[in-house]
């Protein structure tokens, strides 16, 4: 049972989770209990490693994305994805996260975003696709796999060679 959230109806996304308290920067929202592993990705399976999927059981499915989220992911003892808050959270507020955080790539939602938010990119992408100032804001709240993932995919571009400036 998660204490300090439930589920509400949200305008135009179907349900969320919403404080029933008010949380710190840095305070667990909601600890995240992986159901099951080894399962192929689908819209609500969480990337917990390079090649692996998992699901996580209780809340964290209702969880809704936003480009502009309050929450952000760290790994548990489990390899489960814990709700950190990012920034004071008042009670009554919707918990959200960008779900850039927890998959590099995204391939089961809608190609519009509808989180609303003044800086929203329009789609929801994976973590390959985040403009590199996002990726330095969620600095300490996104999966570390995917920091490692992102460092092997720029090792492996290929080199462009170099301008001998000629004319």
């Amino acid at each position: 049972m998660e204490t300090g959230i439930e589920v509400r109806r949200t305008l135009g996304r179907g349900e969320g989770v919403f404080t029933l308290k008010a949380f710190e920067p840095g305070d667990t929202v909601m600890v995240g209990v992986l159901e099951s592993t080894g399962i192929t990705n689908h819209s609500h399976a969480s990337q917990i490693g390079k090649n692996k999927f998992g699901f996580h059981s209780g809340l964290s499915s209702k969880l809704n994305h936003s480009c502009d989220p309050n929450c952000g992911i760290q790994l548990n003892a489990s390899g489960g994805h814990n709700f950190v808050a990012m920034r004071n959270m008042p009670m009554g507020e919707e918990a959200t996260y960008d779900y850039a955080m927890r998959n590099f790539t995204i391939e089961h939602f809608p190609e519009n975003c509808s989180c609303g938010q003044g800086i929203c990119r329009g789609s929801i992408t994976g973590w390959k696709d985040l403009p590199e100032a996002r990726k330095n804001a969620y600095q300490g709240f996104a999966a570390p796999y995917l920091i490692e993932m992102d460092r092997n995919s720029e090792r492996d571009k290929p080199q462009r060679p170099g301008f001998l400036g000629h004319v």
